[in-house]
């Protein structure tokens, strides 16, 4: 596939681009994005679904801009998609016809269930795995339904029922009875998921979810992967639904969503209540991603090989520097940590963060020796998006923090992130396990060069290397933990 790739996607009330350029095999990261509110299928829905003038005119300019941009970052592929408005408007082939023959672009109108597996395939590969959770993504025209099992897109559904098609037909005659009784009617199409997890994609859920975790001062500036509970996210619904234009600005709704926000709440607040779920996880990605990964992965069954995270990879791409000595940090720290978590009392989930910590520690040089340490906590900190939570990027990401003579626990920064780390005692166990390796591995040998066993008598942690003069000098910088003894043999 093309190294730098454009993707479009044509919704009914907004038209969104994103330029993906791949650094390897199957790691890649976002060069640019753009979005326009072309509302499409402005007054539509009022006039038999036939697509308006205005609405085709603003769209067709957008459109002229995006492959514009798409140009500038010399993408050699455009995969362009449109949704709902083309899907249902019987003069959709005048307009194709129209964008064809001035741009020379060809747009393919995807099936609802097609949107669907796309949106669900994306959050099967790019979120934390789940065992079992449905994908909801309101869209402008219409909403989509993917039930995701096991990291599999299993069961499809696309409902009638969209933000700016409920504005119209409902919201704008003040019918708001009979646009419950309308969502509620299409509802009754879905069958019972019996999950308990609900994925949420659009536009609409991503505002809400914007402005719930600037209510709670959230502490990390990332969308995709935040969760919340049902009951957090239904009060804070009920607030939007009953809210005046002052009211939506205090609760951190943006102007440019007044008109369609309440239609689209009330959407998610009957798919909520439908399908019964208790815990709400936000995606960041969607068709657009799911678009770009169908084509990345279209030889290996619209999956990345088990254990693959392409934010990482993409970080040891870009950044990874003279890395194999961060390899072996990575080895002999699991090894480390085999031997000791028990007796740490160090919880077995930790170790995928420990070995990605360890993967990342040097990526800092890539901008500058000095203090390379708080570089590549801000590079991992910025761009761990995929597949991992919010509580293992913050624990990887403040592994990478060091200062001599402090343990971990000290360097939280205030008011940050400290309440999705682990115990100070499980943090400060895994930071010195990672620094120890990486001062084990001062003489850059390869971490099999190293012996590790547990001493019978008293429980330390025995070392054995010929090369550890450099690491007995080094060792006094670090603090272990009062329960973590060591003795190096030569």
């Amino acid at each position: 596939m093309a190294k730098c790739t454009a993707v479009i996607d044509i919704g009914s009330n907004s038209m969104r681009m994103a330029v993906f350029q791949k650094t390897s095999r199957f790691a890649f990261h976002i060069l640019h994005e753009v979005k326009s509110s072309v509302r499409l299928s402005e007054h539509a829905y009022k006039n038999e679904g036939y697509l308006q003038n205005e609405p085709m005119e603003r769209t067709a300019l957008a459109i002229g801009e995006f492959l514009s941009i798409a140009s500038s970052f010399g993408a050699r592929k455009i995969l362009c998609v449109a949704t709902s408005a083309l899907r249902d408007a019987p003069n959709s082939s005048a307009f194709l016809s129209r964008i064809q023959r001035e741009y020379n672009l060809s747009i393919k109108i995807i099936s609802g269930e097609k949107e669907a597996y796309l949106g669900g395939m994306a959050c099967a590969n790019l979120l934390p795995s789940v065992d079992e959770a449905i994908s909801v993504d309101v869209g402008g025209g219409s909403s989509e339904f993917a039930l995701l099992r096991n990291g599999k897109v299993e069961q499809l559904y696309s409902l009638n029922i969209g933000t700016v098609r409920i504005k119209e037909l409902f919201f704008d005659n003040n019918d708001i009875n009979g646009a419950v009784e309308y969502i509620d009617e299409a509802l009754k199409e879905l069958p019972d998921f019996g999950t308990h997890t609900l994925i949420g994609i659009g536009g609409t859920f991503r505002a809400l979810t914007r402005a719930i975790m600037k209510k709670e001062e959230y502490p990390l500036r990332k969308l995709h992967a935040y969760t919340t509970d049902t009951n957090t996210f239904l009060h804070f619904t009920s607030q939007i639904l009953e809210a005046g234009p002052k009211k939506l600005r205090s609760l951190f709704i943006k102007p440019d969503r007044f008109d369609t926000i309440k239609p689209g709440t009330l959407i998610l607040e009957r798919i909520i209540r439908h399908t019964q779920t208790k815990t709400l996880l936000s995606s960041g990605v969607g068709v657009r991603e799911g678009l770009f990964l169908s084509d990345l992965l279209r030889n290996s069954g619209d999956k990345f090989p088990a254990h693959y995270n392409p934010s990482v990879r993409y970080l040891l791409d870009t950044y990874g520097i003279h890395s194999d000595h961060a390899l072996q940090c990575a080895h002999l720290s699991k090894r480390i940590f085999d031997l000791l978590h028990t007796h740490l009392g160090i919880n077995l989930v930790h170790r995928q963060e420990l070995s990605i910590a360890a993967k990342l520690l040097s990526i800092g040089v890539g901008i500058r020796y000095y203090a390379y340490q708080r570089h590549s906590h801000y590079l991992a900190m910025s761009a761990l998006d995929y597949g991992l939570s919010h509580s293992q990027i913050a624990l990887i990401s403040h592994l990478l923090l060091f200062k001599k003579g402090s343990s971990s626990s000290d360097l939280i920064p205030k008011g940050s992130y400290g309440s999705l780390l682990p115990d100070e005692a499980t943090l400060d166990a895994l930071s010195a396990i990672l620094w120890l390796s990486h001062i084990l591995l001062a003489a850059r040998i390869n971490a099999s060069d190293i012996t590790l066993s547990i001493d019978s008598h008293s429980g330390a942690l025995v070392v054995g290397s010929k090369s550890l003069y450099l690491a007995r000098e080094q060792l006094k910088n670090i603090i272990l933990p009062k329960n973590f003894t060591l003795m190096l043999k030569e």
